[in-house]
């Protein structure tokens, strides 16, 4: 990992990635950075979760970790990206089954 948490390619774990996408939540939110135009970047408030600034801080820890996002300090806030070319070459299919869960419901 780097100094701000994130893994390298070849530490992302399948385990770590599922764990990460069980919670509805965090499943939202890489399925709405998974639809969006490649390098698209947004602020962890921007997703409009209705939970608490720490549970947000929790939420886009573990997506962090897991290595599904890449977070960058923008002043007062952090934004997010998709590491959506290091997800599909690990995890090929993945993102899709995400993107395609916003079809189902």
């Amino acid at each position: 990992m780097d100094h701000e948490g994130h893994p390298d390619e070849d530490e992302i774990a399948f385990g770590s990635v599922l764990s990460a996408l069980a919670d509805p939540l965090r499943r939202q939110v890489v399925m709405e950075l998974a639809l969006a135009p490649a390098g698209t970047e947004r602020t962890c408030v921007s997703f409009g979760l209705p939970v608490s600034k720490a549970t947000l801080t929790h939420h886009f820890r573990v997506l962090r970790e897991a290595g599904l996002i890449r977070q960058v300090d923008r002043g007062n806030s952090r934004a997010a990206t998709l590491r959506r070319d290091e997800i599909d070459r690990r995890l090929p299919g993945l993102l899709d089954l995400v993107a395609a869960e916003k079809a189902s419901t």
